[in-house]
C-alpha cells in the first residue's frame, strides 16, 4: 500500500511523543514485559487520539509461552514485586490498564505455530534471542542449565503435533483498545 513507516525505538513508559500524537499505536509481545505496567499503558492511552485503537499481541497465561514461564519458574523465580507479563494476556488485567480511558477493549485469542527443526533448537534459538529465557539460563549458570534445557524439551515435546520437530500452537490474546 506504500505506507509510509518510521520506527523509533523508545521507552514504553515513558513515550517521547506528544499526548494524542497516533490513530493507532501498537505492540507485538512487547509492552507486556515492561517493570511498570500501571506507567507503560497510561502511555499508550496518553499517545493515542481519543477516538484511535490501540493494538496488542500479548501471550496468555494459559499458553505454550505460559507454560514456558511457570519451568523457567521452577528453576529461577521471578522477580520479586513485579507483576507477571503474562497478565496482559488476561481481560481482567487488561481492564484493569486501559478500562478507564477505553470506550471498548476486544479480546480474541489466537494461535501462532511456532515451527522449529527441533526443541533443541528452538531452546538454543530462544536462549540466544528471547530475553526471559536468557536470564533464566544466565540465573541458573551452567550448574542448573542441564535440567532447565531438559523440562523446556520435554515441555516443547509434549505440545508439539510432530514428535519428529516441533510444531507447538501457543496461545496470545489479539487486543484492541478503542480509546474513548
Amino acid at each position: 500500500e506504500r505506507l509510509s513507516v518510521a520506527f523509533r525505538e523508545a521507552d514504553a513508559e515513558d513515550l517521547p511523543f506528544e499526548a494524542g500524537s497516533f490513530d493507532a499505536v501498537m505492540s507485538t509481545f512487547g509492552v507486556m514485559f515492561t517493570a511498570n505496567q500501571e506507567a507503560a499503558a497510561a502511555e499508550l492511552m496518553r499517545v493515542c487520539r481519543s477516538g484511535g485503537r490501540i493494538g496488542l499481541a500479548n501471550w496468555t497465561p494459559e499458553g505454550f509461552v505460559g507454560e514456558v514461564f511457570r519451568t523457567i519458574g521452577r528453576h529461577v523465580p521471578p522477580p520479586a514485586g513485579v507483576r507477571s507479563p503474562l497478565e496482559w494476556g488476561t481481560e481482567g488485567r487488561l481492564a484493569e490498564l486501559f478500562g478507564k480511558g477505553a470506550e471498548r477493549i476486544e479480546v480474541n485469542r489466537r494461535h501462532f505455530i511456532f515451527r522449529m527443526r527441533s526443541p533443541e533448537f528452538w531452546i538454543e534459538n530462544w536462549r540466544a534471542t528471547y530475553g526471559p529465557m536468557s536470564k533464566a539460563f544466565e540465573a541458573v549458570g551452567a550448574e542448573g542449565a542441564e535440567a532447565l534445557e531438559e523440562d523446556l524439551r520435554t515441555l516443547a515435546r509434549h505440545h508439539s503435533r510432530d514428535p519428529r520437530v516441533m510444531i507447538v500452537p501457543a496461545e496470545y490474546a489479539e487486543v484492541v483498545v478503542h480509546r474513548a
